[in-house]
């Protein structure tokens, strides 16, 4: 399959306007193929708000923020580009997402990722109302983004295809995340900065499989692999030795610093997809443990066989660090795969769907600019 290219601009909406609707907005202005129609935000301050001012452009776009869900489903746009946060509120996240697809809006999304995969995780009957919902509004739904995402779905998929012989695959993300702004994932969630005999519901067992398992069964079945159930989980937390500065708060000598947790799909008892990260508020923490080759952060995958093969994927941000670049390719893998979202059969897809999607029309100086069209 090649990437759909539209007639005309799709309409879009971009869902959210914080560390990922900001950066989602920016792509969907600069992409030739698609065109910003509304703006929601959750946050009535916003509300009223130019687009471009929200997404620090530099000039207004003519677009304003809202905090309407109905005025902008009215508008009827192709697609809707959400990046509202959904790990804290992941089930009610998949009702407002089935509702826009029923209502005949095409979805990219970057969360909840328990929806990268359609199988495994989550009961069938709940895929099945999430496809009839997208028949009955003939429209579509992707989750994707960056971790979970294209750094180990399509990456380590497409990396496999130079393969002889597969004994095992690992695909890591190893992180410094002092300087990621997301303190409800970093201190409520993974549990950062508190008390290391607090027990965040993230390390309960099952959890771990039930975010990132999808990951895990999506390499799986790209590779016709059938695992053991359940997936295996481990998880090695350690305290900070000193204290530590962090934009998400401070982390505290003696709490959680850094954490470094493993879903492994095993074959008859033996490990065959591993999913692990890396995870540090300071890049001197736990020197054991793997370390970017260069940078304060990479993702990476690694094929044992026949040849063996490591790849190593690192971003950094034009103007800000690695946490910032993990923003923008978070939304740019949404906002790129947005023709071919609305091209694609109704109902929930997922990147084994889903055509090349690559950067087209984005190449500097290779199209006429001046009004982000």
């Amino acid at each position: 399959m090649s990437q759909a290219i539209p007639e005309k601009p799709l309409r879009v909406v971009v869902w959210s306007t914080g560390t990922i609707g900001r950066h989602a907005i920016a792509g969907v202005d600069a992409h030739p193929d698609l065109e910003l129609v509304g703006v929601w935000t959750s946050t009535p301050a916003k509300n009223g708000v130019d687009a471009g001012v929200l997404a620090e452009l530099g000039r207004e776009l003519g677009v304003t923020a809202t905090t309407d869900r109905d005025e902008l489903t009215a508008l009827r746009p192709d697609c809707i580009v959400h990046g509202a946060m959904t790990d804290d509120r992941v089930f009610e996240s998949i009702d407002d997402l089935t509702g826009f697809i029923r209502d005949g809006v095409n979805v990219v999304s970057s969360g909840p990722v328990i929806l990268l995969h359609r199988t495994g995780t989550l009961p069938d009957e709940m895929i099945a109302g999430i496809d009839e919902a997208g028949r009955q509004g003939k429209a579509s739904l992707h989750v994707n983004g960056i971790d979970p995402g294209f750094a180990n779905d399509v990456l380590p998929l497409v990396l496999s295809s130079l393969s002889q012989r597969i004994d095992h695959i690992k695909v890591s993300e190893i992180a410094d995340y002092s300087t990621y702004y997301q303190p409800v994932v970093m201190r409520d969630l993974f549990g950062f900065g508190q008390p290391m005999d607090s027990k965040p519901m993230i390390w309960e067992p099952g959890i771990l499989s039930t975010a990132w398992g999808p990951v895990v069964r999506l390499i799986a079945a790209g590779l016709d692999v059938t695992l053991d159930e359940p997936l295996v989980e481990t998880v090695d937390r350690r305290p900070a030795e000193v204290d530590t500065k962090s934009v998400s708060g401070d982390i505290a000598a003696g709490t959680m610093g850094s954490v470094k947790f493993q879903v492994i799909g095993t074959v008859d008892g033996v490990p065959r997809i591993t999913l692990e990260h890396v995870t540090r508020t300071h890049p001197d923490q736990t020197p054991e443990w793997p370390k970017p080759t260069e940078g304060d952060g990479c993702y990476r995958v690694e094929i044992a066989g026949e040849p063996q093969m490591k790849l190593e994927f690192s971003h950094h941000g034009e103007h800000g660090d690695h946490n910032v670049s993990g923003m923008i390719v978070t939304a740019q893998r949404l906002v790129n795969a947005v023709p071919a979202v609305v091209a694609a059969e109704p109902g929930l897809i997922t990147a084994l769907d889903l055509p090349l999607i690559t950067g087209r029309g984005l190449v500097t100086g290779s199209r006429p600019t001046g009004d982000g069209q």
